[in-house]
């Protein structure tokens, strides 16, 4: 038993890990009967596994809980954890229960959780548009899911709440996004009019391959790239962004690079750097 996870707190007394005044002086109670070490800040997969234990290792963990569990990164760690679960037991502080039947359901470590169709079906339809699309792309990121396996789960479930708002986010996810702010500098291009770039494009040259771009237009030869805080703090990243930013024009294409402060700051400059790029290679934009 690792106590630097949650863990029951009559487990680890029976297996001779902690005393009951050790348990309630030196570990930090999470819910009823499920604690962690001082110090241990509960991220989404932690409140998946204790809602796991809270429900007595029964039910099936869904939505941002599934997610976690099925390795999505950049998840809320405020969000409370979702269990579905029969019966009386009920929502507390931290954990969201539903009761939801006909669920589909797959095993992950011992836990049983939603199919990772489900859970990005699940998630489409839960919250606002822009942060749905946020965790679709980070969930297909991780699993390798598509959008038409969470398009089969929703023909499944015809009489579900909010599939409207759910096929705005499935038309806007894809799962080649790597970070939130790659998926919000997607969702700002296509939002303002402009063709909807791809994602990850590869180039090669006649040596081989020579760079991975976060988006854009082959037929343009047009790329744009986030750069996040570890293009500039690491600086491995660094020397090889400086080698393939001096080999990308070589090879005809042309790179629009975008920091934080651009997107988030400026984002109608960002656009119009990207139109007029775009335009000078012949695009009608």
């Amino acid at each position: 038993m690792n106590l630097d996870e949650p863990f029951r707190g009559t487990d680890a007394r029976a297996a001779g890990l902690v005393t009951r005044h050790g348990l309630t002086h030196h570990f930090r109670k999470l819910h009823r009967n499920v604690y962690i070490a001082p110090g241990v800040e509960p991220a989404a997969l932690l409140r998946a596994k204790a809602a796991w234990l809270w429900a007595g290792s029964t039910g099936v963990l869904a939505g941002v809980s599934a997610a976690a569990v099925h390795g999505t990164r950049w998840l809320d760690p405020t969000l409370p954890a979702e269990i579905v679960r029969p019966g009386k037991l009920r929502s507390c502080p931290g954990i969201v229960v539903r009761n939801i039947p006909g669920i589909e359901t797959c095993a992950v470590d011992g836990m049983t959780v939603t199919t990772p169709a489900r859970t990005g079906f699940d998630l489409a339809r839960s919250h606002d548009v822009d942060r749905s699309v946020e965790m679709v792309d980070a969930l297909c990121n991780a699993t390798g899911l598509k959008i038409p396996e969470i398009e089969a789960v929703a023909a499944r479930h015809k009489g579900a709440r909010h599939l409207l708002r759910m096929r705005t986010v499935l038309e806007l996810a894809d799962g080649g996004a790597a970070s939130p702010p790659e998926t919000h500098t997607r969702l700002l291009l296509v939002r303002a009019g402009l063709p909807r770039p791809e994602t990850q494009i590869e180039i090669f040259d006649d040596a081989g391959f020579v760079a991975r771009a976060d988006m854009g237009w082959k037929e343009w030869r047009r790329l744009v790239e986030y750069d996040g805080v570890q293009h500039w703090t690491d600086p491995a990243q660094r020397t090889l962004d400086i080698d393939r930013y001096a080999r990308l024009p070589e090879l005809g294409w042309t790179v629009i690079r975008v920091g934080a402060d651009l997107l988030y700051r400026r984002p109608h400059v960002l656009v119009e750097r990207v139109r007029r790029a775009l335009r000078a290679a012949g695009a009608s934009v």
